[in-house]
Protein backbone atom coordinates (compact mmCIF):
# COMPACT_ATOMS: atom_id res chain seq x y z
CA UNK A 1 0.00 0.00 0.00
CA UNK A 2 0.93 3.28 -0.47
CA UNK A 3 0.02 6.13 1.96
CA UNK A 4 -1.28 9.23 0.55
CA UNK A 5 -0.90 12.87 0.83
CA UNK A 6 -4.02 13.13 3.79
CA UNK A 7 -1.77 10.57 5.70
CA UNK A 8 1.31 12.42 5.96
CA UNK A 9 2.89 13.16 9.87
CA UNK A 10 0.23 10.47 10.95
CA UNK A 11 1.91 7.35 13.45
CA UNK A 12 2.65 4.11 11.27
CA UNK A 13 0.20 2.22 13.44
CA UNK A 14 -2.50 4.45 12.96
CA UNK A 15 -2.07 4.58 9.36
CA UNK A 16 -2.55 1.42 9.23
CA UNK A 17 -5.75 1.29 11.28
CA UNK A 18 -6.96 3.20 8.29
CA UNK A 19 -6.23 0.94 5.78
CA UNK A 20 -6.30 -2.63 7.40
CA UNK A 21 -9.95 -3.02 8.55
CA UNK A 22 -10.79 -4.98 11.41
CA UNK A 23 -7.26 -5.22 12.75
CA UNK A 24 -7.09 -3.22 16.47
CA UNK A 25 -4.29 -0.68 17.14
CA UNK A 26 -2.30 -3.03 19.58
CA UNK A 27 -2.35 -5.88 17.43
CA UNK A 28 -1.26 -3.50 14.18
CA UNK A 29 2.10 -2.35 17.27
CA UNK A 30 2.44 -5.89 17.63
CA UNK A 31 3.60 -6.69 13.75
CA UNK A 32 5.50 -3.52 13.69
CA UNK A 33 7.65 -4.70 16.70
CA UNK A 34 7.67 -8.11 15.11
CA UNK A 35 8.91 -7.34 11.58
CA UNK A 36 6.14 -8.00 10.20
CA UNK A 37 5.21 -4.56 8.90
CA UNK A 38 8.16 -2.47 6.73
CA UNK A 39 7.91 0.91 5.06
CA UNK A 40 10.18 1.02 1.72
CA UNK A 41 11.45 -2.22 2.99
CA UNK A 42 12.90 -1.53 6.20
CA UNK A 43 11.81 -1.97 9.73
CA UNK A 44 10.88 0.81 11.66
CA UNK A 45 8.95 1.33 14.99
CA UNK A 46 5.28 2.10 15.82
CA UNK A 47 5.53 5.74 16.48
CA UNK A 48 7.67 6.20 13.04
CA UNK A 49 5.49 9.01 11.56
CA UNK A 50 4.53 8.32 7.61
CA UNK A 51 5.58 10.15 4.43
CA UNK A 52 3.53 10.70 1.44
CA UNK A 53 4.03 8.01 -1.09
CA UNK A 54 5.82 5.41 1.81
CA UNK A 55 5.80 2.09 0.70
CA UNK A 56 3.74 -0.17 3.66
CA UNK A 57 4.39 -3.90 2.63
CA UNK A 58 2.18 -6.08 5.56
CA UNK A 59 2.56 -9.42 6.84
CA UNK A 60 -0.36 -10.60 8.60
CA UNK A 61 0.27 -14.17 10.14
CA UNK A 62 -2.66 -16.29 10.04
CA UNK A 63 -4.51 -16.65 13.34
CA UNK A 64 -3.19 -19.11 16.07
CA UNK A 65 -5.05 -22.43 16.75
CA UNK A 66 -7.46 -21.45 20.12
CA UNK A 67 -5.53 -23.50 22.79
CA UNK A 68 -8.67 -22.52 25.25
CA UNK A 69 -10.21 -25.07 27.63
CA UNK A 70 -14.22 -25.03 26.83
CA UNK A 71 -16.09 -25.07 30.56
CA UNK A 72 -19.95 -25.17 30.27
CA UNK A 73 -21.30 -22.51 32.80
CA UNK A 74 -24.53 -21.14 33.93
CA UNK A 75 -23.76 -17.86 32.09
CA UNK A 76 -26.91 -15.37 32.68
CA UNK A 77 -27.18 -14.43 28.81
CA UNK A 78 -29.49 -11.02 28.25
CA UNK A 79 -29.64 -11.19 24.93
CA UNK A 80 -28.08 -12.89 21.83
CA UNK A 81 -27.99 -13.43 18.38
CA UNK A 82 -26.05 -14.67 15.02
CA UNK A 83 -23.47 -11.34 15.96
CA UNK A 84 -23.84 -10.59 20.04
CA UNK A 85 -24.30 -11.76 23.15
CA UNK A 86 -24.76 -9.48 26.18
CA UNK A 87 -23.67 -11.31 29.21
CA UNK A 88 -24.10 -9.91 33.38
CA UNK A 89 -20.74 -10.92 34.74
CA UNK A 90 -20.93 -12.17 37.98
CA UNK A 91 -18.71 -10.73 40.96
CA UNK A 92 -15.41 -12.17 41.11
CA UNK A 93 -15.42 -13.54 37.38
CA UNK A 94 -12.24 -13.06 35.40
CA UNK A 95 -13.14 -11.78 31.58
CA UNK A 96 -10.08 -13.57 29.72
CA UNK A 97 -7.38 -15.53 30.77
CA UNK A 98 -4.62 -14.47 32.03
CA UNK A 99 -1.82 -14.81 34.30
CA UNK A 100 -2.85 -17.03 37.21
CA UNK A 101 -6.56 -17.32 35.90
CA UNK A 102 -6.04 -19.71 32.85
CA UNK A 103 -9.63 -21.34 33.52
CA UNK A 104 -13.00 -20.26 35.18
CA UNK A 105 -13.10 -17.12 33.01
CA UNK A 106 -15.92 -15.40 31.26
CA UNK A 107 -13.74 -16.26 27.74
CA UNK A 108 -13.64 -20.57 28.78
CA UNK A 109 -18.15 -20.47 29.49
CA UNK A 110 -18.30 -18.79 26.20
CA UNK A 111 -15.78 -21.23 24.45
CA UNK A 112 -18.50 -23.79 25.37
CA UNK A 113 -21.85 -21.66 24.41
CA UNK A 114 -20.62 -20.06 21.52
CA UNK A 115 -17.82 -22.77 20.17
CA UNK A 116 -15.67 -21.09 17.49
CA UNK A 117 -18.57 -18.28 17.14
CA UNK A 118 -16.37 -15.81 17.79
CA UNK A 119 -14.69 -12.90 16.83
CA UNK A 120 -10.80 -13.21 16.74
CA UNK A 121 -9.44 -9.36 16.40
CA UNK A 122 -8.51 -9.58 19.91
CA UNK A 123 -6.16 -12.72 20.06
CA UNK A 124 -6.49 -16.30 20.80
CA UNK A 125 -6.62 -15.19 24.47
CA UNK A 126 -9.79 -12.61 24.25
CA UNK A 127 -12.15 -14.64 21.10
CA UNK A 128 -14.69 -11.85 21.29
CA UNK A 129 -14.22 -9.45 23.81
CA UNK A 130 -13.91 -5.76 22.14
CA UNK A 131 -14.10 -4.79 25.99
CA UNK A 132 -14.36 -6.03 29.84
CA UNK A 133 -15.00 -5.11 33.32
CA UNK A 134 -12.94 -5.84 36.57
CA UNK A 135 -13.16 -9.13 38.36
CA UNK A 136 -15.03 -7.78 41.23
CA UNK A 137 -17.22 -5.60 38.96
CA UNK A 138 -20.48 -6.98 37.81
CA UNK A 139 -22.85 -6.41 35.00
CA UNK A 140 -23.16 -6.07 31.57
CA UNK A 141 -20.98 -6.62 28.71
CA UNK A 142 -20.67 -7.36 25.03
CA UNK A 143 -19.26 -9.93 23.14
CA UNK A 144 -19.12 -10.35 19.26
CA UNK A 145 -18.98 -13.29 17.68
CA UNK A 146 -17.89 -12.20 14.29
CA UNK A 147 -15.08 -9.53 12.91
CA UNK A 148 -17.48 -7.65 11.25
CA UNK A 149 -19.48 -7.01 14.25
CA UNK A 150 -16.31 -7.06 16.67
CA UNK A 151 -15.07 -4.10 14.41
CA UNK A 152 -18.05 -1.92 14.66
CA UNK A 153 -18.60 -2.12 17.97
CA UNK A 154 -14.81 -1.33 18.68
CA UNK A 155 -15.38 1.87 16.47
CA UNK A 156 -18.21 2.54 18.37
CA UNK A 157 -16.51 2.25 21.57
CA UNK A 158 -13.35 4.28 19.95
CA UNK A 159 -15.78 7.54 19.45
CA UNK A 160 -17.82 7.15 22.90
CA UNK A 161 -20.99 6.54 21.78
CA UNK A 162 -21.72 3.54 23.42
CA UNK A 163 -24.46 3.70 26.18
CA UNK A 164 -22.38 2.40 29.63
CA UNK A 165 -24.12 3.39 32.96
CA UNK A 166 -22.87 2.10 35.90
CA UNK A 167 -24.39 1.66 39.66
CA UNK A 168 -21.75 2.16 42.65
CA UNK A 169 -22.19 3.38 46.49
CA UNK A 170 -19.41 5.41 47.57
CA UNK A 171 -18.37 6.53 50.93
CA UNK A 172 -19.17 10.37 52.04
CA UNK A 173 -22.57 12.07 51.29
CA UNK A 174 -22.12 13.68 47.71
CA UNK A 175 -23.98 17.25 48.68
CA UNK A 176 -24.34 17.68 44.68
CA UNK A 177 -27.04 16.07 42.98
CA UNK A 178 -25.25 15.35 39.81
CA UNK A 179 -21.63 16.18 38.46
CA UNK A 180 -18.19 15.76 36.09
CA UNK A 181 -15.03 14.51 36.74
CA UNK A 182 -12.85 15.11 33.89
CA UNK A 183 -9.11 14.71 34.12
CA UNK A 184 -6.78 12.20 32.16
CA UNK A 185 -5.72 9.07 33.77
CA UNK A 186 -2.88 6.88 33.04
CA UNK A 187 -0.33 3.96 34.53
CA UNK A 188 0.49 5.12 38.21
CA UNK A 189 4.14 5.76 38.15
CA UNK A 190 4.27 3.95 42.12
CA UNK A 191 2.29 1.08 41.70
CA UNK A 192 1.52 -0.88 38.27
CA UNK A 193 -1.62 -2.03 39.26
CA UNK A 194 -3.16 1.48 39.77
CA UNK A 195 -3.90 4.29 37.29
CA UNK A 196 -3.84 7.56 38.83
CA UNK A 197 -4.11 11.42 37.66
CA UNK A 198 -1.95 11.87 35.13
CA UNK A 199 -2.09 15.91 33.40
CA UNK A 200 0.93 14.66 30.80
CA UNK A 201 0.74 11.28 29.42
CA UNK A 202 -2.72 10.41 30.75
CA UNK A 203 -5.57 10.05 28.02
CA UNK A 204 -8.76 11.85 28.76
CA UNK A 205 -11.03 10.58 31.05
CA UNK A 206 -14.74 11.52 31.83
CA UNK A 207 -17.07 10.38 34.10
CA UNK A 208 -20.70 11.56 34.58
CA UNK A 209 -22.27 10.82 38.19
CA UNK A 210 -25.65 11.63 39.85
CA UNK A 211 -27.19 11.12 43.46
CA UNK A 212 -29.76 7.99 43.14
CA UNK A 213 -30.16 7.98 47.26
CA UNK A 214 -27.87 9.18 50.08
CA UNK A 215 -27.27 7.59 53.68
CA UNK A 216 -25.59 8.46 56.94
CA UNK A 217 -21.83 7.85 55.61
CA UNK A 218 -22.82 6.97 51.99
CA UNK A 219 -24.00 7.46 48.38
CA UNK A 220 -25.75 5.46 46.25
CA UNK A 221 -24.91 7.01 42.54
CA UNK A 222 -25.34 5.86 39.05
CA UNK A 223 -21.97 7.21 36.70
CA UNK A 224 -22.18 7.21 33.29
CA UNK A 225 -18.94 6.90 31.32
CA UNK A 226 -18.23 9.11 28.46
CA UNK A 227 -14.93 7.61 27.68
CA UNK A 228 -13.46 3.94 29.27
CA UNK A 229 -10.31 3.78 30.66
CA UNK A 230 -8.93 1.58 33.05
CA UNK A 231 -10.38 1.48 36.44
CA UNK A 232 -11.83 5.12 35.58
CA UNK A 233 -14.69 5.05 37.98
CA UNK A 234 -13.04 3.89 40.97
CA UNK A 235 -9.81 6.33 40.39
CA UNK A 236 -12.53 9.92 39.41
CA UNK A 237 -14.43 8.80 42.64
CA UNK A 238 -11.03 8.52 44.48
CA UNK A 239 -10.02 11.56 43.16
CA UNK A 240 -13.18 13.90 44.49
CA UNK A 241 -13.00 11.82 47.49
CA UNK A 242 -15.63 9.67 47.18
CA UNK A 243 -13.61 6.33 46.71
CA UNK A 244 -16.14 3.81 46.12
CA UNK A 245 -16.92 1.27 49.12
CA UNK A 246 -15.39 -1.88 49.38
CA UNK A 247 -12.33 -0.72 47.10
CA UNK A 248 -9.27 -1.40 48.41
CA UNK A 249 -7.17 -0.82 46.04
CA UNK A 250 -7.64 2.93 45.19
CA UNK A 251 -9.61 3.79 48.72
CA UNK A 252 -9.00 1.24 51.39
CA UNK A 253 -10.96 2.73 54.17
CA UNK A 254 -11.98 -0.19 56.70
CA UNK A 255 -15.52 -0.80 56.31
CA UNK A 256 -17.87 -3.33 58.30
CA UNK A 257 -19.65 -5.59 55.77
CA UNK A 258 -16.98 -7.72 54.84
CA UNK A 259 -17.33 -7.22 50.39
CA UNK A 260 -15.24 -8.65 47.62
CA UNK A 261 -13.85 -5.38 45.97
CA UNK A 262 -15.60 -2.53 45.17
CA UNK A 263 -19.62 -2.15 44.98
CA UNK A 264 -19.51 -1.27 41.41
CA UNK A 265 -22.00 -2.92 38.69
CA UNK A 266 -22.41 -2.04 35.43
CA UNK A 267 -26.38 -1.49 35.00
CA UNK A 268 -26.46 -0.82 31.35
CA UNK A 269 -25.09 -0.76 27.82
CA UNK A 270 -26.63 0.62 24.64
CA UNK A 271 -24.98 0.49 21.08
CA UNK A 272 -26.40 0.69 17.54
CA UNK A 273 -26.62 -2.95 16.33
CA UNK A 274 -23.75 -3.21 13.36
CA UNK A 275 -26.10 -5.40 10.93
CA UNK A 276 -29.84 -3.68 12.38
CA UNK A 277 -28.40 -0.12 12.56
CA UNK A 278 -31.18 -0.02 15.09
CA UNK A 279 -30.27 0.87 18.78
CA UNK A 280 -30.22 -2.23 21.49
CA UNK A 281 -29.91 -2.02 24.89
CA UNK A 282 -29.38 -3.94 27.64
CA UNK A 283 -30.11 -3.65 31.83
CA UNK A 284 -28.57 -6.16 34.44
CA UNK A 285 -30.10 -6.37 37.55
CA UNK A 286 -28.82 -5.62 40.71
CA UNK A 287 -26.70 -8.59 41.80
CA UNK A 288 -28.06 -10.00 45.65
CA UNK A 289 -25.25 -8.58 47.89
CA UNK A 290 -25.70 -5.37 46.44
CA UNK A 291 -29.35 -5.21 46.90
CA UNK A 292 -28.59 -6.61 50.12
CA UNK A 293 -26.35 -4.07 50.85
CA UNK A 294 -28.67 -1.37 50.22
CA UNK A 295 -31.30 -2.86 52.80
CA UNK A 296 -29.09 -2.56 55.15
CA UNK A 297 -27.93 1.09 54.36
CA UNK A 298 -31.33 1.98 54.37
Amino acid sequence: MIVDSDQEGSRLDACLAGYLDGYSRSYLQKLIRNGQILVNQKEVKPNYKCHSLDQIEATIPDPDPLNIIAEPMNLDILYEDSDLIFVNKPKGMVVHPAAGHSTGTLVNGLMAHCGNDLSGINGVLRPGIVHRIDMDTTGVLVVCKNDFTHTQVAAQLADHSITRKYHAIVHGVIQEEEGTVDFPIGRSKNNRLKMARDMINGKRAVTHYRVLKRFQNYTYIECQLETGRTHQIRVHMTQIHHPLLGDTLYGNIPNKYHLQGQTLHAKVLGLVHPRTGEYLECEAPLPEYFRHLLDILN
